[in-house]
This record gives C-alpha cells, structure tokens and sequence, in this order.
C-alpha cells in the first residue's frame, strides 16, 4: 500500500518546500515541509496521512547496524511521550503500522547525507545512502510530529504526521556549532544536553574552543600541570570557570556525538591567547618567566616564544595526543588576534605547526589569520570577520582553499540580541534572529564563492555564559537560523516561511525545558 501512495505522489507536482508553509500547526494541520532546516523538495499528498499509534513498530533491515541504531535512538525519544512501546525490529518480521528505515546506496538525488521520507496511510519511510542521512530524516520525522509528543508524558493518543514525499540533501557538507570551554568550563553534562539540540537541526559538527589565555580545558599527558593549574581552580573570566576535560571524559563525548553524527573538531588557540598555558609554564616563555595568570577578557597579548625549540615540541607533544583521541579528520589551531606575534614570527611559526597537523593525520583548520601565510590548499581558514571583503581569505580561495563561514556580526550566538539583553558581548553589534538569518554563505565574502565554502558554522564564546540554561538563551533562537542556511537550498531561504516555522519550535524548546530568547520579531503561539 505504501508503494502505491508512495507513486500516486510522485505524480503529483513538486512543490517548492517554502511555498508548503502555511504557519506553525498541531497534529494533522501540520504541512509536510513544516520543519527546520527547510527540506530541499516537499511534494504533499493531502489525499493521505500516517497515524502513529500503539501498535506502532520500527523496522530496520536486517543485519544493519547502522539502521538499528537510528531507530533506537528514534524509539528512544518518542516512546516517553507517547507511552507506546515501538518496538525496534528487523524489517522482515510482521507488518501492520510501522516507520521502516532502509539504507541503499543507490538511492538517488539525495548525496551521502541526505534522505528521502515517505508518508502514507500504513506508514513512514526513510530511505538514505547512509546512517547520517537515515538520523537526519528521523530528525524531520520528529518534528513533522506535534510537539507534545517530546515530552508531554499525560496524553496519550495517536499523532498523526502528513501526508506525501520528502526528498532532502544539505546544500553545505559542514554544518557547525561552537562552544567555548575556556572562557568557562562547561561540564560534560552541559556539553551532552547542547549536542542532542544541535542534533534536531541537522548540525554535524561540535567545535570545541578547549583552551585560551583564561583556561586549559583538555588534559595532555605530557604536560600535566596545563590542566591542574591552568585548568585549576581561579581560572574562567573572573576566576568563576574552573575545570577540565580528562581524556576519558573527552572520549566519552566524542562517542556520545558520534551517535548523533556529529564529529567533535577540538581547539587548541595559538600563538596567542596562550596565557593559561604559559602562566603555567614559564619555559614556554622567551624570558623564562612565568606571567601571572589572566581572568579578564581582553585579548591579543599573549604569544608563544616563536624562537624557542621548546614552544615546538611542546605544540607538538599536544597536537599529537589530541589528535590520538579525536576520531574525525579536523584540529583547530586557532591563529586569531596574535597582535604580539610579528608577520614574520607568525608565519615562521604556522609554517612549522601546519604540517605537524598533517604529520598526525589530521587537516587543519584556523582562523581567517592563517590564510595570510599562504597555506597548503588542505587548511580551512574559517571566516570571523564583520566585513564582506577580506583579501587574504580571497586569495586562499583562489589557490584552491576551503572556507568556514562564521561572520562575527551574523553568526557569533554570544552578540547581545539588543541592548536589553542580560548575558553576551556587542562588539560586534546586536544579532537579532532576522540579522542571523539574512545573509547568503555562498555569496558574503567577495572572491569566496558558494564552491569554495566548506560550510558554516555558529561560535558561542563563554565570557559571559555559566550555565546551561546561559547556553541555551544565547543559541535559540538563532542556532536554527545559521542551520537553515547551511542545510537548505539558496532559493528556499525565505524570512517569513522560516518565522512561522521557527515560531512552532517554541512550544517544543519549552516541554523540553530549553531556554530561549522570546524574539519580538517572532509571533510564538
């Protein structure tokens, strides 16, 4: 019966998947593309809708791990609200109503993570090349659901999800979020909880600031006091951010992203913004002196000793322990603000650190500062400038590199939304949700075409955040908007579809005790 429906509704004209939108709706007055990111083709079948029930299953193909673990994560967050058991099986076992989760390599016009989602009266399924594309279609699923099915635990009855067909890819492969640890640690908890948020919106990528001149957040082996003393207690602006990252601590929340296909892509900032370790550590000094340790916020005037053999094999000892614990294919070096790093120290330094990156198997990411020491075409400058013109980055294009886009003045979640806010910095200016939405990746930077960009990515910095809930008020709303624009497709972003759309995550941030910023530019029910 699904086949059927499901062809009787590729007969039916696509519809452009802004155009579906007709505002926020609960059960089956919700629209088929009525999700965030904006699905890249919606074709709605109104003739038919799925009812998910008790008798409700999830089938996964048989022998496929990859599938089963999609499903029982999927299970796993819908069987609380719901009170239904939906039972996790292997696809040839009974039938009746079911959300079916099939991988083919084959499926077409999809890519490596996207999906294709069918809706008919005997069921939902998902079909992907990969798991990453089968979690991001169980990301739609949830939210084509009404939002009490996320946490209200008193109703229990059937939820219905609309009818028709969607067919879903990413415009951009990295899609990112940052969170800073040094400014002020964040417990693995913390660190959990922000990962299965990002994992609603189609982000695939947890950058993590772990160290800086207030903090040293990840412990290194070979030099143990990094963590101790300037990790220790007193470190954080203020003196109020103590703490760190034990290996296993942060293995544990590599894995813990993995599961929800999110690669962590870990920091370490340098030349600058070193103090922590240098206050720390006095022969990472020039003069062999250790400087007293820093809580304020200002920035640019710490520098390792570019001269000193000692600052490589140091740098090296930390590039090679954290690149031994972090699975993915990134390390950040940061490179930013190295205002007491001459040119030519700066270069000679990235030119001996770049290739110990590379020597430890993995590609290297920086700032847009490195772009200015004509970098190997596999370093990935990412973009944090305020201004749509920025020679260097143009230039690193043009000899083939790839580019992160994290505009300051659009995608930074720790800009105050206006002057009223409590928590956040403004040096960049005031981002409200409309600022965060309006702009183009693929187009901002002169010179950097949407082909040189390897994705986005929205960095929250810490100097003014201490809790979860600090977290969550800087990010949402506007997290869903930098995801928007890494997912979907240049033509389908639209200010008014979005709004209405992003007005429904509302009622689900609050039965999921999210906090979040009441944008008076968004009509919330």
């Amino acid at each position: 019966m699904l086949g059927l429906l499901a062809t009787a509704v590729l007969l039916l004209p696509a519809v452009p998947a802004a155009a579906t939108q007709a505002g926020p709706g609960h059960g089956p007055e919700r629209e088929l593309g009525d999700v965030i990111p904006v699905p890249a083709e919606v074709k709605p079948n109104p003739r038919t809708s799925f009812t998910l029930g008790p008798h409700t299953s999830i089938r996964t193909q048989v022998g496929s791990a990859e599938a089963r673990s999609v499903g029982r994560h999927l299970a796993g967050v819908l069987r609380p609200a719901t009170g239904y058991s939906l039972p996790v099986v292997s696809s040839g076992r009974g039938g009746g109503s079911a959300v079916s989760l099939v991988l083919n390599k084959h499926e077409p016009k999809i890519g490596d993570q996207g999906y294709r989602l069918d809706v008919g009266r005997s069921g939902v399924t998902i079909r992907a090349r990969t798991g990453a594309g089968l979690f991001a279609g169980a990301q739609t699923l949830r939210q084509l659901l009404p939002a009490q099915i996320e946490a209200d635990r008193t109703i229990r009855r059937a939820w219905t999800v609309p009818g028709g067909t969607i067919v879903d890819r990413p415009r951009f492969a990295y899609r990112g979020a940052m969170l800073d640890l040094a400014r002020h640690f964040h417990e693995p908890a913390e660190i959990k909880s922000y990962i299965d948020e990002l994992a609603q919106y189609k982000i695939n990528h947890l950058h993590l600031h772990l160290t800086d001149d207030q903090g040293w957040r990840i412990q290194i082996d070979s030099w143990p006091k990094l963590t101790t003393v300037g990790g220790g207690p007193g470190t954080g602006v203020d003196g109020e951010g103590p703490g760190f990252l034990t290996k296993a601590e942060y293995t544990d929340l590599v894995a813990y992203a993995a599961s929800r296909y999110i690669t962590i892509v870990p920091e370490i900032d340098m030349p600058g913004h070193t103090n922590a370790a240098q206050s720390t550590y006095a022969e990472l000094n020039c003069d062999g002196v250790a400087p007293p340790p820093r809580t304020d916020i200002e920035v640019g005037y710490s520098s390792l000793c570019i001269g000193s053999e000692i600052t490589y094999r140091f740098v090296e000892d930390v590039i090679r322990e954290l690149a031994a614990m972090t699975p993915g294919p990134y390390l950040h070096i940061g490179g930013d603000e190295a205002h007491a790093t001459t040119d030519e120290d700066y270069r000679t330094f990235m030119n001996r650190v770049l290739p110990l990156v590379e020597k430890y198997g993995k590609r290297a990411f920086g700032w847009n500062e490195v772009a200015r020491v004509d970098p190997p075409a596999s370093v990935v400058p990412q973009y944090w400038g305020t201004t749509t013109e920025n020679a260097d980055l143009a230039d690193a294009v043009a000899r083939g590199n790839k580019v992160i886009m994290s505009p300051a003045n659009r995608s930074y979640l720790d800009m105050k939304y206006d002057a009223n806010t409590p928590l956040g910095l403004q040096w960049a200016g005031f981002i409200e949700v409309r600022d965060a939405y309006g702009w183009d990746p693929g187009s901002h930077v002169a010179g950097v075409g949407e082909k040189s960009v390897l994705g986005v990515e929205a960095p929250l910095w810490s100097e003014t955040l201490r809790t979860i809930d600090d977290i969550e008020f800087m990010a949402f709303p506007r997290l869903p908007a930098i995801a928007e624009l890494g997912w979907s497709p240049r033509a389908s972003h639209d200010w008014e579809s979005f709004s209405r759309r992003l007005a429904e995550q509302g009622p689900r941030w609050q039965q999921r005790g999210v906090d979040f910023y009441r944008s008076p530019q968004i009509v919330w029910p």
